[in-house]
């Protein structure tokens, strides 16, 4: 124990791996001081997941803490329901299904079937527009399920001071932006 991954840390480190430094680093300050309008609308939509006031079935479990221990992951699903075997992550809006997104629902799946629960259909839900899109699940994916563990072993390797940032794109979107030094804007 120890060297657990985020579960969040996943998409994180797609977008960029210095990120998670400064997540940490800004993680118990107060979110307006750094965090976008679109970061902090994201974080609201979550609420009701994480107070467990998103729905009163008795079948729907929110918010739960999670832990896998093959890959050392470690985090909360959305919502889990428990009678038709679904795990659904509600993002606020998607507009691509990105890997980071894939990861973590892998991620809180191999979580949930390590603490018994069964888990046979995994779906990413954009609350802006209702959209739903459905995810194969890891071992209907081996070209996904690869990618997953490349960067789950990435991250474990992964050296700050070895880092060089090469995509501009990222670096206009990033929140932290004005505070890396690694920045290429």
């Amino acid at each position: 124990m120890g060297d657990e991954i985020l579960i969040t840390e996943l998409n994180d480190f797609i977008f960029c791996p210095v990120s998670i430094y400064f997540h940490r680093l800004y993680g118990s300050l107060e979110n307006m001081t750094y965090q976008s309008s679109a970061q902090i609308n994201g974080s609201a939509a979550h609420e009701a997941v994480d107070h467990a006031t998103y729905s009163s079935e008795k079948d729907i479990i929110m918010g739960l803490d999670v832990f896998c221990e093959e890959y050392g992951l470690i985090g909360k699903i959305d919502i889990y329901n428990k009678s038709r075997h679904i795990l659904r992550e509600r993002k606020k809006k998607i507009k691509n299904v990105y890997d980071g997104y894939i990861f973590q629902v892998y991620a809180q799946c191999f979580a949930l079937r390590e603490m018994g629960y069964k888990v046979d259909a995994i779906e990413l839900y954009s609350m802006d527009d209702h959209n739903t899109y459905k995810v194969d699940l890891p071992e209907e994916n081996e070209y996904m399920l690869r990618k997953f563990k490349k960067v789950v072993e990435e991250i474990r390797r992964f050296r700050i001071e070895e880092f060089i940032q090469n995509n501009g794109e990222k670096c206009r979107k990033c929140i932290y932006e004005t505070a890396c030094d690694r920045s290429i804007c």
